[in-house]
Parts: C-alpha cells; sequence; structure tokens
C-alpha cells in the first residue's frame, strides 16, 4: 500500500509542477503622456486562446481583477481604473452566476496626474483569476513599475 502510494505521488508531481507553469495571461505595462501633467497608464493582458480574464467586477464567484497602486507624492491616480476590451457576460454553472470576462486582449487604464517635471514611477501590482472551459487556476499577483514624467 505506501509502494502505490508513494508511486502515485511521484507520478502527480510534474502534473503539478506543469499546471504551477501554467500562465495563459501575458501582462504589458506602459504610459502614455496626455498634457504636460497628466499621464495614463495601461496594462495590457494578452489572454491565450480558450482562457478568460475576469473583469473588475466579474460577479459572484470567481476573483476579479484589481489594482493596487503603492503611494507616491510625485504622482496622484485621477478617476476610477477604466476597462477597454469587448467584456462578455454569460451565465456560468460552475459559480451559479452571470460573470463577465475578456478574451484575448483587455487593457485597463489609469489617469495619473504628475507633480514637478521630474521623471518617478508608478508602481503597484494586478491580481487576477483566469479559467477555460475545464479548469480556474488560482489568483496570480504580478508586479509593475511605469515611468510616468519629465520632458
Amino acid at each position: 500500500m505506501k509502494k502505490l502510494l508513494v508511486a502515485m505521488m511521484l507520478f502527480a508531481l510534474p502534473v503539478l509542477a506543469i499546471a504551477q507553469d501554467m500562465n495563459p495571461v501575458k501582462w504589458e505595462f506602459t504610459s502614455k503622456k496626455v498634457n504636460a501633467t497628466t499621464y495614463e497608464v495601461h496594462a495590457k493582458a494578452t489572454i491565450d486562446r480558450g482562457w478568460h480574464l475576469y473583469a473588475q467586477e466579474a460577479g459572484e464567484g470567481p476573483v476579479p481583477t484589481s489594482f493596487k497602486f503603492a503611494k507616491n507624492p510625485l504622482a496622484t491616480a485621477q478617476g476610477k481604473l477604466t476597462e477597454v476590451g469587448k467584456m462578455h457576460k454569460a451565465f456560468d454553472k460552475n459559480f451559479n452566476s452571470e460573470l463577465k470576462y475578456y478574451e484575448n486582449t483587455v487593457t485597463f487604464v489609469q489617469k495619473v496626474t504628475v507633480k514637478g517635471k521630474a521623471v518617478t514611477k508608478v508602481k503597484g501590482s494586478v491580481e487576477f483569476m483566469v479559467c477555460d472551459d475545464h479548469q480556474c487556476l488560482p489568483p496570480t499577483e504580478v508586479e509593475f513599475a511605469v515611468n510616468v514624467g519629465g520632458k
């Protein structure tokens, strides 16, 4: 019995390791100058085919996409973080809820006002969860830092 249990555990380890390496979302963080003191911080998610990334207000059940911005005395967030992409809404029997999500790509945009002319960084993290038709991956957190300000 012990040998069978050990053998099963040895076969399960590679499967678990592969599942942990699975990363169906690639993030790209950039900034765009709007005017002398205003920038947009863009967080673009490219989602592998067959997977979907949940919206900030996803519905009941999955972990919604959320952003945390570090405090910076030289850069202040203005307004709400917006989502730019084709949002899908569908009832999910696994969560027994109507859910909002994105496929392929979505860009999250936060306007930022910069004080002075110095270059500074907007830092933070994004937490998100992705699912396909058969499984959901555990929530993942990705840190980011984007330059804003300057000439």
